[in-house]
């Protein structure tokens, strides 16, 4: 009998095909190759573009595609996670912003990072960069790279 029960619960809860579940997102690797190729043909001057992807609470996510370097960033009250969907770029971190100047509230842009380390990044690495620790992505010439990006809100 308990079994019973628990298996009509467990039915009630499914969610019927086409419907949606408030809370949850997905987007599978296929769909994300598909944005990205998107991105590569709506690229600025400074050769990015960006799509957000939603915005939850304390934490949004986006992807991002590059194929040129990127300013030297300090978000002054938010986390980045990047997660390397593809291509190959140095991280520059920690150091100082070089001619920082302010560009909305709490975000700092400059034009390199004097002092920072490098890090070499390609697909399925994971990176967690805290609020105040300024961060440049360099992308060689000809080279491109996109990754998937979560900004949370520091406490």
């Amino acid at each position: 009998m308990k079994i019973i029960a628990v298996l009509s619960l467990a039915m009630a809860i499914v969610l019927p095909a086409g419907s949606e579940c408030n809370g949850f997102e997905l987007w599978t690797p296929s769909q994300l190759k598909a944005l990205e190729g998107q991105l590569s043909v709506r690229l600025d001057a400074q050769k990015f573009a960006a799509q957000g992807l939603g915005t939850f609470g304390n934490h949004s996510f986006m992807i991002a595609h590059r194929e040129g370097n990127g300013q030297a960033e300090l978000h002054q009250t938010q986390n980045d996670v990047f997660v390397v969907q593809s291509g190959q770029a140095t991280l520059v971190v920690g150091g100082t912003v070089v001619e920082p100047k302010t560009v909305v509230a709490h975000e700092i842009r400059g034009s390199s990072i004097s002092g920072g380390e490098r890090k070499a990044l390609g697909p399925g690495d994971v990176v967690h960069i805290s609020a105040g620790i300024p961060h440049q992505l360099l992308v060689d010439a000809g080279k491109e790279f996109t990754y998937f990006v979560v900004k949370i809100h520091a406490k």
